[in-house]
């Protein structure tokens, strides 16, 4: 098979690879149709972070599953899935209360990366998500918004569930990349009834408005913590969705919101904020890794389906599998919000 690999810093290459193949009962073999750069991937192809060169790259598709092992009984072949980046068991307490994200029985690692033409998938059972009918019976903009839930649409949505946004609040998103822009989408689906989007580029703040945004803020800093204190008469916000993981992304959302808000986070982030940062405004941090499966299952798939969301206009470039280093190199230089890879054909 055809897949995308890391060779260093700045180059990514396509090489064949061993097709996948089952090695535990709880797996699924998937042939992908469509995969993503993601902003994380980013980290080890600009070299901020260590990865080993040859790997296997991606973490985000939609595909048809081809086999599973004996103890999937759940998704059979042939089936229209979701793959996320998370592989909860389902059975873990992790899993039972909804963080599959923080899944207690984690994998060892699949043999094939999201980035190429199958994958092993495991936990297959409980965390592939079936997706009616075939990819056929969609049109192109249907299957990127799919591809969203892999990710980056319930990665957002976290952003939202952890600030516990709630019918009425004014929120705040800081971050304009794929993420926050579907952290809009959340805020939304949620019930805010102001959603103030932090961003600095205008193709961004323009979908961020389409997707609910109903104020953007262009300022950085302080001048944009004082701008979001004007537009709040000097309360600051119901809630604010952290989506950059930045220090200075971290610190700006404890000066924004309103005392006894919440702060839900899902950038990565560089370090811990001071206790007491938070502590004299009584505020509440939150978040991590998405509980996609969950999320998919309870809310995004319906949101999808019945054209409620429509998440994957953030796809603002696409290429082929061959083309994987035309896609890094759009997003590191922010032509494309988000690269599409479009695998094979539906």
């Amino acid at each position: 098979m055809k897949a995308a690999i890391f060779v260093e810093p700045g180059k990514m290459e396509v090489k064949e690879m061993p097709k996948p193949k089952i090695e535990k009962p709880t797996d699924a073999i998937i042939r992908i149709v469509r995969a993503c750069v993601c902003g994380s991937d980013l980290w080890w192809y600009r070299g901020i972070s260590k990865r080993e060169s040859g790997s296997l790259v991606g973490h985000e598709a939609i595909g048809i599953v081809e086999e599973v092992g004996k103890d999937v009984v759940a998704i059979h072949p042939g089936d229209f899935v979701i793959v996320p980046f998370t592989h909860g068991c389902g059975r873990c307490v992790a899993c039972r209360a909804g963080f599959d994200g923080s899944c207690l029985n984690p994998t060892e690692g699949a043999n094939g990366g999201y980035q190429g033409e199958y994958l092993r998938f495991e936990h297959a059972n409980w965390a592939l998500i079936k997706i009616p009918g075939k990819p056929e019976d969609y049109t192109d903009a249907q299957l990127n918004n799919f591809l969203t839930l892999a990710d980056v649409m319930a990665t957002g949505y976290h952003s939202a569930v952890s600030a516990e946004v709630k019918k009425g609040d004014t929120v705040a998103v800081i971050g304009d990349g794929a993420v926050g822009l579907c952290g809009v989408i959340g805020a939304r689906l949620l019930g805010a009834s102001r959603i103030i989007l932090l961003s600095h580029h205008e193709d961004r703040a323009k979908l961020g408005r389409e997707f609910g945004a109903t104020d953007i803020v262009s300022e950085r800093g302080d001048d944009a913590v004082k701008k979001i204190m004007e537009l709040t008469n000097g309360v600051g916000v119901d809630a604010v969705q952290e989506c950059v993981g930045a220090t200075s992304a971290i610190e700006q959302a404890g000066k924004i919101v309103r005392p006894a808000a919440v702060s839900g986070r899902v950038g990565v982030p560089q370090t811990e904020p001071s206790s007491n940062t938070l502590f004299w405004k009584n505020i509440g941090l939150r978040g991590g890794i998405a509980n996609v499966t969950t999320y998919d299952k309870n809310v995004l798939l319906r949101a999808v389906l019945e054209a409620e969301i429509d998440p994957g206009k953030v796809f603002t470039k696409s290429f082929d599998l061959d083309h994987i280093q035309d896609a890094y190199e759009a997003m590191d230089k922010r032509e494309a919000i988000k690269s599409l890879i479009i695998v094979s054909d539906k």
